[in-house]
């Protein structure tokens, strides 16, 4: 049984006894590169808005000019006191028309009070019926 014991002296690294240190140590992996993050180029845009105002602004957009048509300015949600923008049926280049010819004006608010009328009675009785079904009601 010394044979195995022979063996494992002879693979132990020999250390010299000048040298200070007992183990060798050498780094195994190398330093990770760090990348840098990319930020695009932005340019100074001049922006519009629909009453004349302008500003500047930083933009990754390439375009000097930007004229806005919708904004703060002329939008009911922006400017809920603002009569002129509340204006419903105001038919910008006949789309609406288009559309009411197209789909008909099942989808105005208007016409849809005077159906819910009818419609709506309609189907009151339904869920009445459905409901006393559903009870066991005679």
């Amino acid at each position: 049984m010394s044979l195995p014991t022979r063996t494992i002296s002879r693979t132990r690294p020999q250390l010299h006894a000048s040298s200070p240190c007992k183990h060798l140590i050498s780094q195994k992996r190398k330093a990770t590169l760090l990348h840098r993050p990319q930020r695009p180029y932005t340019f100074t845009q001049l922006i519009t808005l629909s009453d004349g105002s302008t500003y500047l602004s930083r933009t990754t957009s390439p375009a000097p000019v930007y004229r806005s048509t919708k904004d703060t300015r002329n939008h009911a949600l922006w400017q809920p006191s603002n009569s002129s923008l509340k204006n419903v049926e105001q038919d910008e280049a006949g789309r609406l028309r288009a559309f009411r010819d197209k789909f008909g004006r099942g989808w105005d608010l208007d016409s849809a009070g005077e159906e819910k009328g009818e419609a709506g009675q309609q189907a009151e009785l339904q869920e009445d019926s459905l409901m006393d079904l559903i009870s066991g009601a005679a």
